[in-house]
């Protein structure tokens, strides 16, 4: 299969178009950051642009098309609302609506953060309730995307995992800290359920190859308080686990509003595709040994 990544230089798109390359022709869409003797194609595009899906759709003619660009930090999501409205909501409804013109097969990076958090063990039926404007856009994001393109897959999730510029996902900056030996806070009372990024792109193949469409919950079968997550990287990787102090998100200074409790059921996930997400304990043990393997090291090297 032909398979386009857009948000190619981003966590989740550079690694799933790593994955992907072992099996599939990848075509990697990215903005700003180049990339350097990746094992896919790289088409630079700004595709908020007019004409510019459109022209990317024509040079990549893909089966397969996975959406990750995104403004996804929250922070610059409130204070850029403009940006964050045409980058997650009139973005992948543009692509939405010229990839089922083409008759491609497209998948659309949601978020857990739709949901409010203060109930937790969401499935696909509740509804959400956003409290920031970057949940509120990834929102928006879902129901163009699903109005535009009824074959589409929309995929609710979150991750970690290794980065091209070492600092995108929680995972790295609590080991850039304590291998530091640097002091740091984890929230005692934010719960998550977070797939390693190189899993997440497995399954979202999966998912595609199996051709099912609508909305899923993809996350691990298992969840962790933020601070639980920093305390089983520190075990791993042999660093001490006294630099890891609780706290709770009330007492941090984030300026985004965030929510408690996003535990997400996976059960339709599993019905659906046949295939149990993996578990948390098992995506972090992966997580180290690509550390042991100098995975970290090869993604940081494409960085031009």
């Amino acid at each position: 299969m032909r398979l386009l990544v857009t948000g190619a230089s981003g966590l989740l798109g550079l690694n799933l178009a790593i994955e992907a390359s072992h099996e599939h022709e990848v075509i990697g869409s990215v903005y700003r950051n180049l990339l350097n003797n990746a094992p896919f194609k790289v088409i630079q595009s700004d595709l908020v642009q007019p004409g510019a899906i459109e022209e990317l759709l024509e040079m990549s003619r893909p089966d397969w098309v996975i959406n990750c660009a995104a403004l996804a930090n929250l922070e610059a999501c409130e204070a850029q609302p403009e940006l964050a409205e045409k980058l997650n909501i009139e973005l992948p409804e543009k692509l939405a609506q010229d990839v089922a013109k083409g008759g491609a097969r497209l998948v659309h990076i949601s978020t857990d953060a739709v949901f409010d958090g203060r109930k937790g063990d969401y499935s696909e039926t509740d509804q959400p309730n956003p409290l920031s404007k970057y949940a509120e856009t990834k929102l928006y994001g879902e129901q163009a995307v699903a109005a535009s393109n009824t074959d589409a897959v929309i995929a609710r999730v979150n991750l970690f995992g290794w980065s091209l510029g070492g600092k995108r996902s929680l995972a790295e900056w609590f080991i850039n800290n304590l291998s530091a030996s640097q002091e740091i806070s984890g929230f005692t009372d934010v719960y998550f359920c977070p797939l390693l990024a190189n899993d997440l792109g497995k399954l979202l193949l999966d998912m595609l190859a199996h051709r099912i469409s609508g909305l899923y919950h993809v996350m691990s079968q298992d969840c962790s308080s933020k601070y639980d997550f920093g305390v089983k990287l520190a075990e791993l990787f042999g660093y001490d686990g006294s630099l890891l102090r609780p706290i709770s998100l009330a007492d941090s200074e984030l300026i985004a509003e965030r929510s408690l409790n996003l535990t997400l059921k996976t059960d339709k996930l599993t019905n659906d595709l046949g295939i149990v997400p993996p578990d948390l304990d098992s995506c972090l043990e992966r997580f180290h040994q690509q550390y042991l393997d100098r995975y970290p090291q090869e993604i940081q090297a494409m960085k031009v």
